[in-house]
């Protein structure tokens, strides 16, 4: 979670006395808090230890360009590959839980994991304090100007990853799944829906929808017919619950993306769940699961 500005603690102009004990709580605060993962994942099982496949590649941290991942390979034959973006502060680490949960169930061992690192940078609503992020934000209201540099150069790397994973490694564009949280459901959705290739779907869990003014323009064609699953909580104190509906309907609205049908591919699948903040909770893991096997289901050769 975002670090509250000191205004909204202290009331009124703080004394430079006040200040400087602030500043100093605040860089210690900081420091021990974004070493823990920005994701407040429900329990989920230890990580898996068995056997990988001769097949499979060892899970590695690499670098493509300035972009580093964590892999979490197929536990059987590799069919499909999933890449998560991870949000503020976390690195893909604090998604390997899911992927290795995931991972366990038989009807997805096929699928290899890629969970990329974001960059570190200076974050202007973090009073300028140096952490994972793929874009500046500006404010945590949202409601001011967006970083376009950096969320294009980012959402470029994410599909230089893609291309990778397609040309490099013979996964089909309709054998991967992009998707991500808060501010890497955000970057899925740049990426995902402005790139060259037809993914077999995007995942946004507490995300939102960048560069709206200017997204219309930005879309590929194949934006309209990419499967979408959607969760945000009710409860979300960060990206709020009706600034997450309203990037959906710009969706469905001014995109033209379908909604979902119940028991049919394609389309649109927005979810809130009561009560829940900015974080996952285990329903919204189970239907994103349930996603993830409709549209990467194992192959039948």
């Amino acid at each position: 979670m975002p670090m509250l500005s000191p205004r909204s603690i202290i009331s009124g102009q703080p004394g430079t006395v006040l200040w400087t004990l602030w500043t100093i709580i605040a860089s210690i605060l900081a420091a021990i808090f974004f070493k823990s993962t920005h994701l407040d994942s429900p329990r989920l099982p230890p990580p898996i230890q068995d056997h990988i496949p001769e097949h499979s590649t060892p899970r590695l941290t690499m670098a493509v360009a300035a972009l580093q991942y964590l892999t979490v390979p197929a536990a059987t034959r590799h069919t499909a590959t999933v890449f998560f973006v991870h949000g503020l502060g976390d690195t893909g680490q604090g998604w390997e839980p899911v992927a290795d949960m995931f991972r366990a169930d038989p009807a997805l061992a096929h699928v290899k994991w890629v969970l990329p690192h974001s960059p570190q940078r200076p974050v202007t609503a973090n009073m300028g304090i140096t952490m994972p992020s793929w874009f500046d934000i500006y404010s945590f209201g949202f409601d001011t100007a967006e970083d376009e540099e950096g969320m294009r150069t980012s959402a470029g790397l994410i599909k230089d990853l893609v291309k990778l994973e397609i040309e490099k490694n013979g996964i089909p564009a309709n054998r991967i799944l992009l998707g991500g949280f808060s501010q890497g459901g955000a970057m899925s959705l740049l990426a995902g829906l402005t790139g060259e290739f037809k993914l077999a779907g995007l995942t946004v869990l507490s995300g939102w929808l960048p560069l709206r003014s200017k997204f219309k323009d930005m879309a590929s064609p194949n934006a309209i017919s990419t499967p979408i699953f959607w969760g945000h909580g009710s409860a979300d104190p960060l990206v709020k619950a009706q600034f997450s509906k309203d990037s959906a309907d710009f969706l469905t609205e001014q995109l033209g993306v379908p909604l979902a049908k119940p028991g049919q591919p394609g389309g649109l699948s927005y979810n809130v769940y009561e009560g829940m903040g900015h974080t996952t909770i285990p329903k919204e893991l189970d239907e994103l699961k349930t996603f993830i096997k409709s549209v990467l289901p194992a192959n039948t050769n």
